[in-house]
């Protein structure tokens, strides 16, 4: 199968999606605004995050007509990159693996509606075996602070939010440059 088409979108498309006025209006400006620019001429995702950033190229991709293959093969590059956290909790389980691999089969016609259903509906039951798991985690998590707050442990606490803060963060900056390469062309599954 040939290479997704990278996404575009247009004035028109990111207003008729409903986009926030104030970014819009930054974008408009940058361009030259929307009138100089063009209402309907294509604007690449790469200049949505060159210009509005990380967040407004990832809500724009929902305002782009060519852009389901490629948001799926990224939503898989996405969750693959992270997959290791749950299998380093569940080794026995390669649900969550599988349904990343179909669902990149199905982005490039290789697999069925059946198959990427029944993907879907084994990595939500390990989702919610998973969020199960976390929920009495997260209980314990909170036991653990409250007695260490009674401690006097503070410092330790604030370190360790600080560590899960440091840790997202860091996961942020991979996603935008993953998607960065691959607006700039670089190779990959998508």
């Amino acid at each position: 199968m040939s290479e997704p088409v990278m996404p575009t979108t247009s004035f028109r498309l990111l207003h008729d999606a409903g986009a926030c006025k104030e970014r819009y209006r930054f974008l408009a400006k940058a361009l030259g605004g929307i009138k100089a620019y063009g209402v309907n001429t294509p604007i690449t995702l790469l200049q949505i995050l060159n210009i509005n950033g990380f967040d407004d190229a990832l809500w724009a991709l929902m305002a782009c007509d060519d852009a389901e293959t490629f948001s799926r093969l990224l939503a898989c590059d996405y969750a693959e990159h992270v997959l290791h956290i749950f299998e380093a909790k569940y080794p026995d389980d390669d649900k969550p693996r599988k349904a990343i691999e179909v669902s990149r089969r199905y982005a490039r016609g290789e697999a069925t509606d059946a198959e990427l259903s029944a993907a879907w509906n084994a990595a939500g039951a390990a989702a919610e075996t998973a969020a199960e798991t976390a929920a009495g985690a997260a209980a314990e998590t909170a036991a653990e602070t409250a007695a260490e707050t009674a401690a006097g442990a503070d410092a330790w606490i604030a370190a360790r939010a600080a560590a899960r803060a440091d840790a997202g963060d860091a996961e942020r900056q991979w996603q935008e440059a993953r998607l960065r390469e691959l607006l700039e062309g670089g190779k990959s599954d998508v």
